[in-house]
């Protein structure tokens, strides 16, 4: 078997045009043989009608059957044999003229002149054609006398003949239609998988560029496919990027302030006041990196629906039970906290506990290192509607949440809002597009929030508030339906695990 595509389609071309080249030959040859039959039948009933007048005349002039051969066969061509049927049956011949040998039937109420045609067999098998004409009307004694005139029955060999040379003319229209379309259909389906292959060959070393929607559906699919599948690679190669770039922004400073004072406690200029200031600048910014670095495991915990553990909760309670819990924090930076409620019915949901604390609490965070003294944080929990519009990056198992009834947690602020462009990026690992909002955070709180909701099924967006300020939604499910089955946790260690 041929290896490539192009060889393939032309190996099936060739043997479809060998199977209609059999085809057009057999279906030819059957036709063929029966219209050489049915010709050579009409030659010979002409012949004998044209012999059936003189014969008339030798039977009324009293000639034997012997005399009225003799007296025929000059008149007849070559390779046609001639015989005389008597009354009694008989096959009168000349000598040993070949014919027939089996039984020639005659309609004994045949008029003179009456032709019939047919085929019969010799004695060894072999096939003849003839044809019969009355030369007498039937007597009381028995059948007509008539004219029998025959020949072998060469149809099939001439048909052969034929077809063998008509099949030339049928391969070469083939050849001269088919091959431009097995060519067009090579080149159209093979040009787009040779590109798309050597496209594949330059995914793992550089950027793969867009390739062109060409050839079959099924071809345009694939080309599409991996047209996504390039796009969302390099997207994660730019956050791999950023997040690398950040990270050595983000460890940078707290690894200088480490080894600067470690280095001053080391070679002793640091004294009195200055070690305990040394110590704890050295305990603060271990800690700042120990954080960051439980934040950075949390990110990737929250994309697996195994460290969930979900349980019955109700919006509003959740919702009051944040504000409580950072209502002094809000306080002391004279920022009022607050909680909206439309008074509607319960808001049930469910999910990991620890998973929603941590969701409003990152939410929170981020509102009160945004809004300046004096400003205004609200909390709300809202039934969502069955359906809402897919947000560009839909989380895995997203689909199923959206058509079911869901819980909506939003953080509103009256603060600066966001800069134009960055409401999806504000939600990638170590962002800080507004240095309002960076404050001594990790830059991985809201990245945190948004793979913890979808690890849920749901997911979260950014909104801009007028006059200014800036709303977070996170959507939640109604139910565990969009939990995939089996994959849940069944302990408090993996709610731990996600309020680490």
């Amino acid at each position: 078997m041929a290896r490539s595509l192009s060889a393939r389609i032309a190996l099936a071309f060739v043997a479809l045009a060998v199977a209609l080249l059999i085809g057009i030959g057999g279906a030819l040859f059957l036709a063929l043989r029966d219209l050489e039959a049915d010709s050579a039948n009409a030659r010979l009933a002409d012949i004998a009608d044209g012999l059936a007048a003189r014969a008339r005349q030798l039977v009324v002039s009293g000639s034997g059957p012997r005399d009225i051969l003799r007296e025929l066969d000059a008149e007849i061509p070559a390779g046609v044999s001639i015989a005389l049927r008597t009354p009694d049956g008989r096959m009168v011949r000349l000598g040993s003229d070949p014919g027939p040998q089996g039984p020639i039937d005659i309609d004994p109420g045949a008029k003179t002149g009456a032709v019939t045609r047919g085929e019969a067999t010799d004695a060894t098998g072999n096939r003849y054609l003839y044809a019969t004409v009355a030369i007498r009307t039937a007597s009381a004694a028995g059948n007509p006398r008539a004219l029998v005139l025959s020949t072998p029955d060469r149809s099939a060999e001439e048909a052969f003949r034929d077809v063998a040379r008509t099949l030339p003319i049928v391969a070469l229209i083939l050849l001269i239609v088919g091959a431009p379309i097995g060519w067009l259909l090579a080149r159209s389906i093979a040009g787009p998988l040779r590109r798309l292959s050597a496209a594949t060959a330059d995914v793992p070393t550089r950027r793969a560029e867009e390739l062109p929607l060409d050839g079959p559906t099924e071809v345009r699919e694939v080309t599409r496919n991996f047209n996504a599948m390039t796009a969302e690679l390099e997207r994660r190669r730019r956050e791999e990027a950023d997040l690398l770039q950040n990270l050595r922004h983000d460890l940078r400073t707290p690894l200088t302030v480490i080894g600067g004072f470690s280095q001053a406690l080391h070679d002793g200029t640091a004294s009195g006041p200055d070690v305990d200031r040394a110590a704890r600048a050295i305990t603060e910014e271990t800690n700042r990196l120990g954080r960051m670095l439980t934040e950075l495991d949390l990110v990737d915990e929250a994309a697996e629906t195994g460290a969930l553990h979900p349980v019955p909760l109700e919006g509003r309670a959740i919702v009051d039970e944040a504000a409580e819990r950072f209502r002094e924090r809000a306080e002391s930076v004279g920022v009022t906290l607050v909680v909206v409620d439309d008074g509607g019915p319960p808001v049930d949901f469910t999910c990991d506990r620890t998973a929603v604390d941590r969701i409003l609490a990152n939410l929170i965070e981020n509102a009160l290192a945004a809004v300046p003294s004096g400003g205004r944080v609200e909390l709300a929990a809202r039934q969502a509607p069955p359906a809402v519009p897919t947000r560009r990056g839909a989380a895995r198992g997203s689909d199923r949440a959206r058509t079911e009834p869901g819980v909506l947690l939003s953080v509103a602020d009256d603060g600066p809002g966001l800069p134009p462009g960055t409401r999806e990026r504000v939600f990638e690992r170590f962002y800080r597009g507004d240095p309002s909002r960076a404050g001594t955070g990790s830059g991985l709180g809201l990245a945190i929030v948004r793979e913890l909701a979808r690890a849920h099924g749901g997911d979260g967006w950014a909104e801009d508030v007028t006059p200014h300020g800036a709303r977070f939604v996170v959507r939640l499910p109604g139910s565990d339906a969009a939990f995939s089955p089996g994959t849940r946790g069944s302990g408090d260690a993996s709610a731990t695990r996600l309020g680490a």
